[in-house]
């Protein structure tokens, strides 16, 4: 009987998820700022060879004067409408690359003909650089928005086709077998089971797409536009003020990463179900 007992004790603290110790404060902002430590030491870095004269402030400007730079072009308001313009071209490209490439990546994922048919073309011309596309796109769309938007949705589209090609070949077998259990139609089958057993793969391929989106902006823009982050960066080398050309690479950055973060966000936030549904199995398993 002890021996039973001290089984059963045995095997539900190995399911039951072990309690949460209390936040240590000094543990926690230990963990915060270990990120922080390689940008604060470069910033000292960057700040003491300013003071100490071993850049000329020409090839070097120092921390403050750029700082001053960001001030100055967000009172402008020059500031403000460059993100607009860039995160409004960003948003139409990706969101037409990232619908494109869903269809696709669905597409082979549902029919291996299909996937026979495009994939070998679609592989090849993934290979292809931005910088590549970029000189023939340049005489099909000229230098307008058009062109923006379609080097965007390019770049976006492949690692979002990919992963939902990936995650819809991921799909346990059995999930597969109690939908044919259930008779589900085509329709029904894409709807309950392989789009939300894809979710996750489809979050990766989003975070990564938007990445390259924003990568190709910023190409895009310093080689063809009158408009936005990347032309800032090329109008403050052509004007050689290396203070706005750190200023537009420090503002570039720093979108770039609120937008993967908040991604990260996003994901955590909506795919806590799995995370739920994966106790309870593990719960009702046990009873």
């Amino acid at each position: 009987m002890v021996q039973a007992v001290s089984s059963y004790k045995l095997e539900e603290a190995a399911v039951t998820p072990r309690a949460k110790p209390r936040s240590n404060w000094g543990a926690w902002l230990g963990r915060r700022s270990l990120g922080w430590l390689l940008p604060v030491a470069l910033l000292g870095l960057w700040t003491l060879i300013t003071e100490k004269g071993w850049a000329p402030p020409q090839l070097l400007p120092a921390p403050r004067l750029v700082l001053d730079t960001i001030i100055d072009l967000a009172k402008s308001g020059e500031l403000l409408t460059n993100y607009a313009i860039s995160l409004a071209r960003v948003t139409a490209g990706f969101f037409v690359g990232a619908v494109l490439g869903a269809l696709i990546g669905t597409g082979m994922g549902l029919s291996r003909r299909f996937e026979q048919y495009v994939y070998p073309l679609f592989n090849a011309l993934s290979q292809v650089p931005v910088l590549g596309w970029l000189p023939l796109a340049m005489m099909v769309f000229g230098i307008g928005e058009e062109l923006k938007i379609v080097i965007i949705a390019q770049a976006s589209l492949v690692p979002v086709a990919i992963n939902v090609l990936s995650g819809i070949r991921r799909v346990p077998v059995q999930y597969l077998e109690v939908a044919r259990v259930f008779e589900y139609s085509r329709g029904q089958l894409l709807r309950r089971v392989l789009f939300p057993a894809t979710v996750p793969s489809l979050f990766v391929g989003i975070r990564y797409g938007l990445t390259l989106a924003w990568l190709s902006l910023v190409t895009v823009e310093l080689l063809a536009s009158s408009e936005g982050l990347g032309f800032l960066i090329v109008w403050g080398r052509q004007l050689f003020q290396l203070d706005l050309v750190l200023a537009a690479i420090i503002s570039v950055g720093v979108v770039g990463l609120l937008l993967d973060k908040g991604l990260a966000a996003l994901e955590s936030r909506l795919l806590r179900w799995r995370q739920e549904a994966n106790f309870g199995t593990n719960q009702a398993r046990v009873s």
